[in-house]
């Protein structure tokens, strides 16, 4: 069982002891200490914060302590109830909020659970915010309110259909052209909250839907991140169906990943890729995406003139230098997409709707569009850590053994060979090292990833 702290939140599996799992304890501690954090630092005596959720099976009684932990503090709540990340990114400023709270745990199985922080902006907040408020936790320095002051709760159940708005709202999407040709697309919700709004979306688009694990009840059917070994069944569910493509979320819907005509997958890191082609081919501009990243984004970007930059991995991260180089589109190779004609985050709902529109202007299969982006292959691995593990001195031993080629320590180990590259890396939300490779063939990914997997475990004595 774990609890990870970080600058993003906090994250942990249900259950077990205080302080080693994300427990009813823990839960309260936390949202008591970014509630202290907004009284600290906002200069308003009435602070509201939104809040929602996904559907996994323990967000009813998180979300109850968080929000009455925030009511005690005086604190407002605008409850969105069963929602995405995105959406509440949006709900946050459209409220005039101080902050705002996901409950989710994104990707992670079921037993997992967290609080991701949001700003005024409706962003997730910066390494000096979250530090600050991983020291209140600590210090479990709390002022609650008297009972005069308690804050109020507003349910507001409206905000999907005001985010499906906005998103069809976009200059870039054109929802007409997409309803005339017909396309019918299968859609994987994993029981939760992406199952409710993607069908939605699709259906104001013209689209025949196909749902498949589109129950919000937070039994998810197959492990919830997006990746092929993971989605037999829509691939399956496509050929069935005679589908134009299937559609993938993970649980809280900022992750999408694509499935061809032919039941294959479209691979998560050709999400971004292909939708930065259509809106680079409409409006020019520069792009971002995190190191652990396709090299296809940068070849994209550069075939439409524009510049491309690597940040390091994490959504903060790659918002930021988005901002810095004014990028109109950017984000992850994990299939996550962002667009700040819309907002500074990932968002499967705007990732769908410029896809669709993007399809709708060809006349190309899903596969025929995969098979024209450029061709690279990745190969995606990790290794367990245990407390033996010195991870800082391992990647330091490989930093020393590769100091001759091209390479970056800003997160991590990134080594840049001339047709490949591997990137080394502690993850922020799982208790592994992640080993990502790129090359031209799968056979020279998985090779090179065998490679490094093999050193790294030499280095650590594993």
């Amino acid at each position: 069982m774990t609890l990870i702290k970080s600058i993003s939140g906090i994250r942990g599996t249900i259950g077990g002891a205080v302080g080693e799992n994300l427990t009813p304890i823990d839960a309260v501690k936390f949202a008591a200490a970014y509630g202290t954090f907004l009284k600290k630092h906002t200069p308003k005596t009435a602070l509201k914060v939104v809040i929602g959720r996904d559907a996994r099976i323990s967000g009813p009684m998180i979300h109850q302590l968080v929000v009455n932990t925030l009511v005690g503090l005086g604190i407002d709540v605008i409850d969105l109830g069963l929602s995405t990340t995105p959406t509440v990114e949006i709900a946050v400023p459209l409220e005039q909020a101080d902050g705002g709270i996901i409950l989710t745990a994104s990707h992670n199985p079921k037993q997992w659970n967290a609080l991701k922080l949001l700003n005024a902006k409706g962003e997730f907040l910066s390494g000096a915010d979250g530090a600050a408020i991983l020291e209140i936790a600590e210090a479990a320095a709390f002022d609650f309110a008297d009972v005069d002051a308690l804050g109020t709760v507003t349910e507001n159940d409206a905000y999907m259909d005001i985010h499906i708005d906005e998103v069809l709202q976009l200059p870039l999407v054109d929802a007409e052209k997409v309803a005339q040709r017909k396309f019918k697309v299968v859609v994987d919700g994993v029981n939760s909250s992406g199952g409710i709004i993607i069908p939605k979306l699709l259906e104001q688009m013209g689209v025949e839907v196909v749902r498949l694990y589109c129950t919000p009840n937070g039994h998810f059917p197959h492990n919830p991140e997006p990746l092929k070994e993971h989605l037999g069944d829509i691939c399956q569910k496509v050929i069935e169906e005679q589908a134009d493509f299937g559609i993938v979320v993970d649980p809280d819907v900022d992750r999408l990943a694509f499935i061809t005509n032919e039941g294959e997958m479209f691979g998560e890191e050709y999400t971004l890729v292909a939708v930065a082609d259509y809106v680079l081919s409409k409006t020019p501009g520069n792009t971002v995406s995190n190191m652990s990243s396709s090299r296809a984004l940068r070849d994209v970007t550069e075939f439409h003139n524009g510049s491309y930059q690597a940040s390091a991995v994490g959504e903060v991260n790659v918002v930021e230098l988005m901002k810095a180089t004014q990028a109109i589109i950017g984000g992850e190779g994990n299939g996550g997409i962002i667009y700040p004609e819309l907002h500074y985050g990932r968002d499967a709902l705007v990732g769908v709707a410029l896809f669709l529109t993007h399809l709708a202007g060809l006349e190309q299969t899903v596969a025929e569009l995969r098979a024209g982006l450029p061709a690279y292959f990745m190969s995606k691995n990790k290794i367990e850590l245990t407390p033996q593990i010195d991870v800082d001195g391992v990647m330091a031993e490989i930093a020393k053994r590769y100091a001759n080629e091209p390479l970056s320590t800003i997160d991590g180990v990134k080594i840049d060979f001339p047709t490949e590259w591997v990137h080394l890396r502690k993850s922020n939300t799982e208790p592994i090292i992640r080993i990502y490779t790129e090359a031209p063939s799968q056979a020279a990914a998985d090779a090179l990833a065998s490679r490094f997997v093999n050193e790294l475990k030499s280095i650590a004595g594993v």
